[in-house]
């Protein structure tokens, strides 16, 4: 009688422990699942004086994993390496509701400060806003070695300051990667935009 009462009890353990372990890892799965690179995922665009063109960021990207620009020997203006938040066949495209999401984080290697404009969406849906100011944040130097930075969407503050507008995250369109005095030789490498929920 004893060992007809220790069986249910074991496979009753036995199933607890399986119910356990399989929602462990479905977990898991359910966070990889719910970050977005896009690094892997969305064409990069490149304006300014760089010697790489979109062609070559994007062949280094989908060979190497990793998109990297460098300024020209004699820089003048700016150079902005943008990516769209939703892949897009150009360099515009619909805004992206990122209100599940509660940070980006970015693997990077910059030999200069790099601003990190988040460009939302114009009035209409259809499109990025162009020109003017922008929501962003900076991304210091680090020449020697990559790091990753987890930046809650809530830094991106209007032209970076304190007292700037939130970002709508609403209405995410795409981010730009700005050096604004970019020197010969002046380089940016990123591994991973990663978008968390």
């Amino acid at each position: 009688m004893k060992t007809q009462k220790q069986v249910p009890i074991s496979l009753f353990l036995l199933l607890i422990i399986c119910c356990c372990f399989l929602f462990g890892f479905s977990s898991k799965e359910n966070n990889q699942e719910s970050v977005f690179n896009l690094v892997e995922k969305s064409t990069w665009y490149i304006a300014g004086p760089a010697n790489e063109n979109q062609e070559t960021i994007n062949n280094l990207r989908l060979k190497n994993g990793i998109v990297k620009v460098t300024a020209n020997d004699h820089p003048k203006g700016e150079i902005e390496l943008n990516v769209m938040i939703t892949p897009s066949d150009s360099n515009d495209g619909k805004p992206t509701n990122v209100s599940e999401s509660k940070f980006v984080s970015i693997t990077y290697r910059s030999s200069h400060l790099i601003k990190l404009q988040a460009r939302e969406g114009n009035e209409n849906g259809t499109g990025c806003v162009h020109g003017g100011s922008h929501p962003r944040v900076d991304l210091n130097p680090s020449p020697k070695k990559f790091i990753k930075v987890k930046i809650p969407w809530t830094n991106f503050r209007q032209d970076g300051l304190s007292s700037g507008r939130l970002l709508n995250i609403h209405n995410l369109c795409k981010f730009n990667f700005v050096n604004y005095n970019p020197v010969a030789g002046a380089s940016l490498e990123i591994k991973s935009v990663l978008i968390h929920n």
